[in-house]
């Protein structure tokens, strides 16, 4: 495989963001404006990204704006020269949160995984007491609200994976958080009669960042890859955020669930020797595959919106192909292969 030159992140969200027919179809049968909660995050400046093209694409003439506390000046002006709309706001500061503008449809990525396990307390406030202030302050809005497939048990890897009526489980600290997220939206949603759709996402991938990078990276420099989590589902960012904007619609009051993600359960034994032949090395397996796994049943999604339209094999080329090229990381692991729940 070729050493090209890396895409830049500019090129990198270029490629993840742009709006399939569907989407501009989509953005066509909404009204009013759309709000991105946690803009500035891994799969923000994806989706602002794409809502803008596919309103511009739509000449619908809605407003874009996100919302970040924007710690980055790099990334808010990159999302401004792309025509989306920013506010520096701290979203855990309920008087800021009440000064935001209104919007018909917002979307909410705000939360915390990483860092879990050092500052517990931190993670319990982003994850539920923000939640309350934007349930609140939107409570006429229409959400799709961004969870997690870690919401469920682990189950067996040679079933289906858990489906939307699966009973929630609290494997860890993060978990529980994102449980307890869906269950503020849902009392706001009861009590206002909110539109909601709880988006539970397993593992989106793309160049800098994901299950992909970090078992790739793994077989670049010759480190053993641990198979004792040994299966997965993922799916590429582009299609996820596409999904999200088509899930504006389905939202409901009380809220409904969905789980999206790719429709095949993956070996990460086969992902990694999938790599090991593109970097034209060997790759050292480490550990014994578990029989359970954080895995979900995407097929209701499927049945709506199609399967993804990146295959994996073209995936697992533009990652390899990133990584050989020297191409700059998000520098977050994903840390899939935990089973204690702790990050």
């Amino acid at each position: 495989m070729s050493r090209a030159r890396p895409l830049d992140d500019d090129a990198i969200e270029t490629l993840l963001s742009e709006p399939p027919p569907d989407v501009v179809e989509a953005v066509k049968g909404v009204a009013g404006d759309f709000l991105v909660l946690g803009v500035g995050g891994k799969m923000g400046t994806s989706l602002a990204r794409m809502l803008r093209r596919a309103v511009d694409a739509a000449g619908t003439g809605a407003r874009v704006i996100g919302v970040s506390r924007f710690g980055r000046v790099d990334a808010r002006a990159a999302l401004e020269r792309h025509g989306i709309e920013t506010i520096a706001c701290d979203l855990a500061d309920p008087a800021a949160v009440a000064a935001l503008p209104e919007a018909a449809n917002v979307f909410f990525l705000a939360g915390q995984k990483f860092g879990t396990d050092a500052a517990p307390e931190q993670t319990w406030l982003q994850n539920t007491i923000v939640p309350a202030y934007a349930a609140e302050r939107f409570r006429a809005s229409r959400f799709v609200v961004f969870s997690t497939g870690c919401v469920y048990p682990f189950v067996a890897v040679d079933g289906p994976g858990a489906d939307e009526e699966t009973p929630l489980a609290l494997l860890g600290e993060y978990a529980a958080t994102c449980v307890g997220r869906e269950r503020v939206f849902t009392r706001f949603s009861k009590r206002h009669g909110t539109s909601v759709l709880l988006f539970r996402l397993n593992y989106a991938v793309e160049l800098r960042y994901g299950v992909l990078v970090d078992i790739a990276a793994r077989v670049l420099v010759g480190e053993p890859v641990d198979v004792s989590t040994g299966h997965l589902n993922l799916i590429w960012q582009g299609d996820a955020v596409a999904r999200a904007i088509r899930c504006l619609p389905l939202a409901s009051s009380p809220p409904c669930a969905l789980n999206v993600t790719g429709g095949d359960i993956l070996r990460v034994r086969d992902l990694a020797e999938g790599f090991a032949r593109r970097f034209g090395r060997d790759v050292q397996i480490v550990g014994d595959e578990a029989p359970t796994a954080w895995l979900a049943d995407a097929r209701r999604s499927i049945d709506l919106f199609g399967s993804p339209t990146v295959p994996l094999e073209r995936i697992m080329d533009l990652v390899a192909e990133h990584l050989l090229a020297g191409g700059a990381l998000l520098g977050k692991p994903t840390h899939f292969e935990a089973r204690d729940g702790r990050f």
